[in-house]
């Protein structure tokens, strides 16, 4: 059963078997229980503040999934923020700052702007890269970040923003000719597709992560703008382009759909997401 808020006392239930192993006390953020784990959740800025860790922090490492901030579509589908996943040996009786990156805003002829970094345990994700736009000048390319906006189709067609390796992917290229198709963002697990023709591309899948003792998909990209049919957002909460044009899903790091050719803008990409799991009892 969830338990809301923060979770005290370092004589909890179950944290020492009589015989056996330590396990961890901690408080900060909304905690759940999942059997034997303590899942504490953060969907703003926060503390993490262990008062008790394992007596083998090797055998019982903490771990964790740090999704930063979707970027805002343009015309181009913004990317989604950074995903990572990992696990901590060394964790100690103190406090560990939380930061969780906020969605970016989505914009018209201008480039969308980028999500917001998350971070914990000194790793940090980074923000979704904004989608491109159609004011003249490098703001037709999607901006670089987490994963990487889509290219809007304006003057030639701009290229996709790249991806930060082991957290996202490049956005795709918007559409070179005389049609207005804009590339898709990049998500966690693909890049995004590019603008063909008056379709926008849509926006690269994101990938799933089992922390919270069920499967969600996380940081999926924006589905590309267009004056014909929007790029459909990646899997993980990346919104759609074009005139379905949906904002990236908060909580995810997805990114925003991009708008269409007539001023309608891009809109805005999801907030992340920061978890922790850890054993805390036998």
């Amino acid at each position: 059963m969830p338990i809301i808020g923060s979770f005290a006392g370092a004589s909890a239930r179950g944290t020492k078997s009589a015989g056996g192993p330590k396990f961890y006390v901690a408080t900060g953020g909304t905690i759940t229980e999942d059997g034997n784990f303590k899942v504490h959740t953060f969907s703003s800025n926060g503390t993490l503040e262990f008062t008790q860790v394992a007596d083998d922090t090797s055998t019982y490492p903490v771990t964790y999934l740090i999704v930063a901030g979707g970027a805002g579509g343009g015309q181009g589908g913004g990317g989604a923020g950074g995903m990572q996943t990992g696990s901590k040996t060394d964790t100690a009786v103190q406090s560990y700052a939380v930061t969780v990156g906020s969605g970016g805003g989505g914009a018209g002829h201008a480039r969308g702007s980028n999500g917001g970094d998350s971070s914990v345990f000194s790793v940090t994700s980074t923000g979704g890269g904004g989608g491109g736009g159609i004011a003249s000048g490098a703001t037709k390319n999607g901006a670089s970040g987490g994963s990487g906006g889509g290219g809007a189709h304006h003057f030639g067609g701009g290229s996709g923003g790249s991806g930060t390796g082991g957290q996202g992917n490049s956005g795709g290229s918007g559409h070179e000719g005389g049609a207005f198709g804009s590339g898709g963002g990049g998500g966690k697990s693909a890049s995004g597709s590019g603008g063909s023709g008056s379709s926008g591309g849509n926006g690269g899948n994101g990938d799933s992560s089992d922390i919270t003792g069920s499967s969600v998909t996380y940081a999926g990209g924006g589905g590309g703008g267009s004056t014909g049919t929007g790029g459909s957002g990646g899997s993980g909460g990346g919104g759609n382009g074009a005139n379905s044009r949906s904002d990236g899903t908060d909580g995810l790091g997805g990114g925003g759909g991009g708008g269409t050719h007539d001023q309608n803008n891009g809109r805005a990409g999801g907030d992340g997401i920061v978890i922790v799991r850890y054993q805390f009892q036998a």
